[in-house]
C-alpha cells in the first residue's frame, strides 16, 4: 500500500514560482503530478520514473519540473512562470507496478492518489 502525501500549494500572483512536493510511503516505480480544475478532467502534468526518466505536458513544458529526492521518497513539482491557467489542485499520483508505455501522463496508470493542494494564480 503507498500513501502519498501533496504540500506547498499557495496563492501566488502571475509570473510567480510554487514547488510543490509529494512524500510516498511505501513502495514505487512511477509518480506523477496531475491538476485538476473543477467541471474538466484530469490533466496529467508530469510524471517521473523510478530510475528518473521524465515526462512532461507539453502545456507546461518549459515552465514546470518534476525531479525527485529519492533518500528522502519525495517527488517535486517546480512551477515557474505560473500562469492563471495554472490554477488548479493538484493530485500527486503513483504506481508500483508494470504500466503501458506512452500512459504516464494517464490517470489510468495509477491506483494511488494523494488528497490534492490547492494552486492558485492570480492575474
Amino acid at each position: 500500500q503507498v500513501q502519498l502525501v501533496e504540500s506547498g500549494g499557495d496563492s501566488v500572483q502571475a509570473g510567480g514560482s510554487l514547488r510543490l512536493s509529494c512524500f510516498a510511503s511505501g513502495y514505487t516505480r512511477l509518480v506523477a503530478w496531475f491538476r485538476q480544475v473543477p467541471g474538466k478532467e484530469r490533466e496529467g502534468v508530469a510524471a517521473i520514473t523510478q530510475g528518473g526518466t521524465k515526462y512532461t505536458a507539453g502545456s507546461v513544458r518549459g515552465r514546470f519540473t518534476i525531479s525527485q529526492d529519492s533518500a528522502r521518497k519525495t517527488v517535486n513539482l517546480t512551477m515557474e512562470a505560473l500562469e492563471p491557467e495554472d490554477t488548479a489542485i493538484y493530485y500527486c499520483a503513483a504506481g508500483s507496478g508494470d504500466w503501458t508505455p506512452s500512459s504516464e501522463l494517464s490517470e489510468r496508470t495509477y491506483p494511488y492518489w494523494g488528497q490534492g493542494t490547492q494552486v492558485t494564480v492570480s492575474s
